[in-house]
């Protein structure tokens, strides 16, 4: 009968891999506020620009639907 195999991550590796996240999460450079508020900006822009799109395609389809099944 075989024996199940043990698990490859022993806590030696667990830790290191936690001690390298630490490393890399520190050379994370964070955008400052201003940044951060323009990006939102932009993707709220482009969120309301998008929606409008969509409904008007969406009402102007509904309307040759309803007009073709008539």
């Amino acid at each position: 009968m075989k024996e199940p195999e043990a698990s490859p991550y022993s806590p030696a590796q667990i830790k290191k891999f936690i001690e390298e996240v630490k490393v890399e999460f520190f050379k994370i450079v964070w955008p400052d506020r201003k940044m951060t508020l323009g990006l939102t900006g932009v993707v709220v822009a482009l969120t309301v620009v998008i929606s409008i799109y969509l409904g008007t395609v969406d009402l102007l389809l509904g309307k040759v639907v309803a007009s073709i099944l008539r």
